[in-house]
């Protein structure tokens, strides 16, 4: 069996070689070897045009080719929606640099192949029994394929609670600013000018398809479908609602400012109260034993020495 899996392994890290060097380019590459041997067995010097294949960077050669079969097999181990559930959580984490679908694909497959190879050498080293194994490396293979996504939703809610923290300040200055004669627009500009973080970037987003464009309302609301934050929605809503029927905006701003507020109190009083049942836990499994090895240690001593 050890020896079986062997084989398979070998097998399997032919294919990923195949994989990385297109049979196409090898051949290409070999005869652009050939040619640049030859000239310079002649005493003449490659041209730019021949060197040109052979100095590209790695990445170029080997990621590249290797990026685009495992995204080929990702879209089609996917489902059809599959694009639209990875660009909604590209949204929710802020589009992070350089992450796109495609890659989010792509990454998938090559996590699941590194997964499966690690956890199988990992099991030999560990010596498991065959069944304990093929569970072993089959976990592995699905922590290879969920990582991208497990990133994804870490990064998209670490966002949303930088979101929720910047949110009552936000609405504080949009507020001083619209009372003090600036129109909405210019207010929102304020806020992502002179702010920083997630928030102030949606607000710059938020400028600029109005720039190319896009109405208030479908502008707010492109925000608010950015973010899964209840009170960032009910704002937006309140926004576009008083933009509809011709509400004074500093009078909705006012109010929805005051009611941030008792919210944020009302998250750190809900706080506030969950820390005695979450002390518990420590209480009872670490400090109550040290405890009582301190206090009754010696007087449990000294009875075995007394009966011994």
């Amino acid at each position: 069996m050890v020896l079986l899996l062997g084989f398979l392994f070998i097998v399997a890290s032919v294919t990923l070689v195949f994989m990385a060097f297109p049979k196409a380019e090898v051949k290409q590459t070999g005869g652009v070897g050939r040619s640049i041997a030859a000239l310079e067995a002649m005493g003449h010097t490659a041209t730019p045009e021949l060197t040109a294949e052979l100095q590209r960077p790695f990445s170029e050669r080997v990621l590249e080719p290797f990026q685009e079969r495992a995204l080929a097999i990702g879209r089609r181990l996917s489902g059809a929606d599959n694009s639209e559930r990875i660009y909604r959580k590209l949204e929710l984490a802020g589009n992070p640099p350089g992450w796109s679908v495609d890659r989010v694909v792509s990454m998938k497959v090559i996590g699941a192949v590194g997964g499966l190879v690690g956890f199988l050498l990992f099991s030999f080293m560990l010596d498991f029994a065959l069944l304990t194994r093929l569970m072993f490396v089959a976990a592995g293979a699905l922590v290879g394929y969920m990582g991208p996504n497990m990133y994804l939703y870490q990064k998209a809610y670490d966002r949303q609670a930088e979101l929720a923290k910047e949110l009552p300040d936000a609405i504080d200055l949009l507020t001083i600013s619209v009372e003090s004669g600036l129109a909405f627009d210019a207010a929102v500009q304020q806020v992502a000018r002179n702010t920083s973080g997630p928030l102030a970037a949606e607000f710059s987003r938020v400028l600029q398809e109005m720039q190319i464009g896009n109405g208030r309302a479908s502008a707010l609301r492109a925000l608010a479908d950015r973010t899964n934050l209840d009170d960032l929605r009910s704002f937006v809503s309140a926004m576009v609602q008083a933009d509809a029927f011709g509400i004074p905006i500093a009078q909705v701003l006012r109010v929805q400012s005051s009611e941030m507020r008792t919210k944020r109190r009302q998250k750190a009083e809900e706080k506030a109260q969950q820390v005695p049942v979450k002390m518990t836990v420590p209480l009872i499994f670490c400090i109550l034993p040290t405890l009582f090895i301190i206090v009754l240690g010696p007087a449990a001593l000294s009875i075995m020495s007394s009966f011994g």
